[in-house]
């Protein structure tokens, strides 16, 4: 439910509008993440979205703020398909791979929403709800607060910025992303040896690699560094009380 406004049950409107729907905060978030892939964010307005839904511009403020605010519900939206189906399983390092791919992979399924939400915090229960279970999973695998503090600023600002980085990509118009995507082909495989030794040697690797989202890779490094800082904690001596 959007902060500061009266519940959806008080405010929904009963009767269908011109174009059959009955609107709701759900609606609008759902209609908004289409005109977004359709149109990108500069398409998205409270006009547009009422005209889409066969009612008023001003019908958007009976569930919402405003646009921004809605803004923060399309992010709300995005983490909440992540968590949705997710549980821990006691594995620890398993439960955080599963729960990072499916953040990046709800955002990137957006990618036009992606940008424009991904670098958002909404206070919505949804994305609350992502923070507590992360949070959730360290604690309880016995990093010591200050540790899981650190290690799930880190994790979740990793997710969110690759998902918007991959995002941006997918969010290119077509002949601009096969562009792109052509270039490590197209220029740095022919880049001689005599003046980048490096980029030669590495070209059909580096071909092969950097139109492929880096993200998994990124993620796995950031789990083996916090599971090497649990092995530490663990090894680590307790001090004896000091005596009296």
């Amino acid at each position: 439910m959007a902060r500061g406004l009266v519940p959806e049950s008080a405010r929904g409107r009963r009767r269908p509008t011109q174009a059959g729907a009955v609107l709701s905060e759900r609606l609008f978030v759902e209609t908004a993440l289409r005109m977004l892939a359709e149109h990108g964010s500069t398409g998205l307005t409270a006009r547009r979205l009422g005209r889409a839904l066969g009612a008023g511009p001003s019908s958007l403020y009976r569930y919402f703020a405003g646009m921004d605010d809605l803004t923060l519900a399309i992010g709300a939206e995005l983490i909440g398909r992540a968590l949705n189906g997710w549980t821990a399983t006691g594995d620890w390092l398993d439960d955080l791979r599963r729960l990072g791919l499916r953040i990046h992979g709800a955002y990137v399924a957006h990618p036009q929403a992606a940008v424009f939400t991904a670098g958002r915090a909404t206070g919505w229960e949804q994305e609350i709800g992502s923070y507590e279970a992360i949070l959730a999973v360290l604690r309880t695998a016995g990093f010591p607060d200050p540790d899981a503090v650190r290690i799930y600023h880190a994790f979740i600002d990793r997710s969110l910025a690759f998902a918007a980085l991959d995002s941006a990509s997918l969010a290119l118009p077509p002949a601009a992303r096969e562009a792109d995507e052509h270039m490590w082909e197209s220029a740095y495989t022919q880049l001689p040896a005599t003046s980048h030794p490096h980029i030669a040697a590495t070209a059909g690797l580096l071909a092969a690699r950097m139109n492929h989202s880096a993200y998994p890779a990124a993620l796995d490094m950031l789990l083996d560094s916090a599971a090497t800082q649990l092995t530490r904690v663990a090894r680590k001596p307790t001090t004896p009380p000091a005596q009296p």
